[in-house]
């Protein structure tokens, strides 16, 4: 933000709108900003509403009467979490939630007066974090209010979330959230390419993209992205798949076979349960990952692959040769 001070200054504006780029959540901006100028607040956080359960691994606040934040604790646990116990019904939640959900935390999603954000940034440059420097020293002097969001949100930003976010789209009849609200609609970014191509597939619970072309294997409870291929006898479980940047032509394809070099995408018999697979990755035939040992933490950058949480992450590029089994 302090490196583009010099070019929001030249913009005629009265707040700034500041998010983040690591959570997965629909929210109607407008909302937000109307509390901001209702309350006549210098910054207002969106904040949502927690149980006893979750309260100790979030930033949490307390707020008054009004709605004003007067306190902040970086994840607090025993006492000092139950100091933290606000009522929620005050920022619009029913008796009943507020009792069940007696803890706010913020979403990481902040409004500005232009005025209040530059003097703030200037005045402190040894502060770099807005939730754990900035708007905490500045509720001292600053009317900092607090905007609830009772929806879904998820800080997507471990490879575990980011995997549980993503694989929680399949879920039926209702997924927790959903692309397809005809209210607010998320569309991906236009690529035009091919419709996906299935031949003789078993497909359940799961999302595939665009331009996919997927022979003779079953897929359960998994999200493909955009261009993957995915050849005979392969079973996928469980696992995102992010695709890949480019289709390979079908005469390098054929080389790399005849050369055993291993072409972009999944390998023939190959068998994937609970895992990522980045962009563009080479994954020979009879592979097997599935984390077998149970591993949960795991550094084999070398061999192309990671593991966090017991997910194991493929890397982008990565060659995985035929029947390797991890």
């Amino acid at each position: 933000m302090r490196q583009y001070l010099w070019l929001m200054e030249e913009w005629d504006v009265e707040e700034y709108l500041i998010l983040s780029g690591d959570h997965l959540y629909r929210m109607d901006y407008r909302q937000f900003i109307q509390r901001h100028r209702e309350t006549g607040a210098d910054i207002t956080l969106s904040v949502i509403p927690i149980d006893e359960r979750r309260a100790s691994d979030f930033g949490l606040m307390k707020i008054d009467d009004s709605g004003r934040v007067i306190d902040f604790s970086e994840k607090p646990k025993g006492e000092a979490l139950t100091q933290m116990q606000v009522d929620t019904s005050v920022l619009g939640l029913s008796k009943e939630q507020a009792k069940q959900q007696p803890y706010i935390a913020s979403m990481g999603i902040y409004v500005f007066k232009k005025e209040v954000l530059f003097k703030l940034l200037r005045e402190g440059i040894e502060r770099t974090d807005f939730g754990k420097e900035i708007i905490p020293d500045a509720s001292k002097d600053y009317n900092v209010q607090a905007y609830l969001f009772d929806d879904y949100w998820e800080d997507i930003g471990t490879i575990e979330a980011f995997y549980h976010a993503n694989l929680a789209l399949t879920q039926q009849p209702q997924p927790p959230f959903s692309f397809y609200d005809e209210k607010a609609p998320i569309y991906t970014r236009a690529r035009y390419l091919p419709p996906t191509k299935l031949l003789d597939c078993h497909i359940t619970e799961s999302i595939i993209g665009e331009g996919c072309i997927l022979k003779n294997c079953r897929i359960q409870h998994s999200v493909l992205g955009v261009r993957s291929r995915i050849e005979s006898g392969c079973v996928i479980e469980e696992s995102l798949l992010m695709g890949a940047d480019f289709y390979q032509a079908s005469v390098e394809r054929q080389s790399n076979l005849v050369e055993n070099d291993i072409p972009v995408g999944i390998g023939i018999d190959t068998m994937i349960r609970g895992a990522i697979i980045d962009k563009n990755a080479r994954i020979g035939h009879d592979v097997k990952i599935i984390n077998k040992d149970n591993v949960q933490e795991a550094e084999r950058e070398n061999q192309g692959f990671y593991i966090r949480s017991g997910i194991v992450v493929v890397l982008k590029n990565a060659v995985i040769p035929d029947g390797t089994i991890i």
